[in-house]
């Protein structure tokens, strides 16, 4: 919920429902991100759906909260099992990539929001672990590989492979049936 006072500055605020259903997310999000398919070696894993729980805030409650709640859930990430090499890496792998989980809040009105929606996440995610393995993982690159083209690489293996399941998972009817149902729980 935004409010608007009159002084100009903008008061974001969460309802209990919405903290609730937030915090529900993220301890799906956290628990299934620790079931991984495949761990590699230097980072990064296909998980059991956790960025589609990740998402579900932003998808209920629009892109303010969905990136809050993404934040949050980086931090949580940061806490418990962090990766750090330079300060500003915690930055983008921790902040700004789970942030950008919340972007699937633009598409919350639109048809199929929610497949919108986990794709606009996915690829903002995406873009930020990129940026960070070119900058601050690139001395791993592949033999022959410069470390951009390798970043790109090395995060679509993970990224895109948890993406294609869970967007499959996402186009059988009964589970989209049951995102509508949690849609609607969350925000009536």
């Amino acid at each position: 919920m935004i409010n608007h006072m009159s002084n100009e500055k903008t008061k974001i605020t969460f309802s209990a429902k919405q903290l609730a259903f937030c915090a529900a997310s993220m301890a799906l999000a956290f628990v299934l991100s620790n079931i991984k398919v495949f761990k590699f070696p230097t980072g990064g894993s296909i998980t059991l759906l956790s960025m589609l729980v990740a998402c579900l805030p932003g998808f209920w409650f629009g892109p303010i909260v969905g990136i809050i709640t993404g934040v949050a859930y980086g931090l949580l990430n940061l806490i418990v099992d962090p990766y750090i090499l330079f300060p500003a890496q915690v930055i983008v792998d921790y902040i700004l990539a789970f942030g950008a989980l919340g972007l699937s809040g633009f598409f919350k009105d639109s048809k199929y929001g929610l497949i919108k929606g986990y794709i606009a996440a996915v690829l903002g995610r995406y873009v930020f672990a990129v940026i960070s393995g070119w900058i601050f993982f690139g001395e791993w690159a592949w033999e022959g590989w410069n470390p951009l083209a390798y970043s790109l690489a090395y995060n679509a293996i993970y990224i895109f492979a948890e993406a294609a399941v869970t967007l499959i998972i996402l186009f059988i009817p009964p589970v989209r049936d049951v995102m509508n149902r949690l849609k609607n729980m969350a925000t009536e």
